[in-house]
């Protein structure tokens, strides 16, 4: 009887994910153009934060309950997969031209905290001043955001803006952020508690299980932005919820830890730097050639399969 209310709930949870990805990219899209602000933008801050609530409640959850491995390395873990697995496979299905102004510096930022992040982890902890420097990365996103937003407005014209149609907007965009959050949390709870009984070592769980799990929402949201030819969201968004993910996690982590978060060696020596790799092959080609290639999609593919193949047997 548990297994059939384990793999119940593990069900409810990917239909939560699926449908509430469709709802939130629609509204999401709608606000982008209501509003004038670049769907780029839009994707990298808002539709971000709202796709980093999964990681956010797992990692704060396990950072609170001593569980250190399950916190870093399903943050680190979720970077790497929403890089290397949904950025790479979106690149494949449907490569896209971007311009380097939109790139070049989210992309800097987001391997400039990786960087950060790797260094000040090489002694095995992150202190909560340390976690401090890494919110400040956190910071010149937002301010960098802002400031695009207010440079690089959209020229197309505006849809009518109606009073019932932004209530109904806004509440489609709330129920498919809460739809997203509680359908990771399911999924995630009910595929670890499967993992569990197979007796996989904890680091191992969290960045495949839980990572990927909790990383459903930005490939849902990749899958539909595609599908909907957003495709500059799809890249916003990603970009933006690696680098909420790698600021806004880990430091709140190692707050809710006491003051120190303890690093495992295996993550200092094999995540991180995979991590950093899948970050810098997604912006610099991109950046030097103003577009993601195919070519570019596999090799960022290859290198995550090749990492969870290592990890797993390792």
């Amino acid at each position: 009887m548990e297994l059939f209310w384990t793999c119940f709930f593990f069900l409810v949870g990917l239909l939560l994910i699926v449908k509430g990805g469709d709802v939130f990219v629609d509204a999401s899209t709608w606000m982008a153009e209501a509003s004038g602000i670049p769907k780029f933008i839009i994707g990298a801050t808002i539709v971000s934060v709202a796709t980093t609530l999964p990681e956010i409640i797992v990692s704060c959850f396990a950072a609170a309950e001593g569980a250190a491995d399950m916190a870093i390395g399903n943050a680190i873990g979720s970077v790497s997969a929403n890089t290397g697995l949904i950025m790479g496979l979106s690149v494949i299905f449907a490569p896209i031209a971007v311009k380097r102004s939109q790139i070049s510096v989210k992309g800097a930022l987001m391997i400039l905290s990786v960087g950060v992040l790797t260094l000040l982890c090489l002694n095995g902890a992150l202190t909560i001043w340390e976690a401090l420097i890494v919110l400040l990365l956190f910071v010149a996103f937002i301010a960098e955001n802002l400031y695009s937003a207010s440079k690089d407005k959209q020229v197309e014209q505006r849809p009518q803006v109606t009073r019932p149609e932004l209530i109904r907007n806004l509440v489609a965009f709330v129920l498919g952020a809460a739809a997203l959050a509680i359908g990771s949390r399911l999924l995630v709870n009910n595929g670890t508690t499967l993992a569990t009984l197979l007796g996989i070592p904890e680091r191992v769980i969290a960045i495949t299980l839980v990572a990927i799990g909790t990383s459903l929402p930005e490939l849902v949201t990749a899958i539909t932005s595609l599908v909907k030819k957003q495709g500059a969201m799809s890249v916003g968004n990603i970009i933006g919820a690696n680098i909420i993910d790698i600021t806004v996690i880990l430091p709140m982590c190692a707050i809710l830890s006491g003051g120190t978060l303890g690093v495992s060696a295996n993550c200092v020596r094999l995540d991180m730097p995979l991590c950093l790799a899948e970050a810098v092959l997604a912006v610099v080609p991109t950046v030097v050639f103003k577009k993601f290639s195919r070519i570019q999609g596999v090799l960022m593919v290859a290198l995550y399969l090749a990492y969870l193949v290592f990890s797993i047997m390792a």
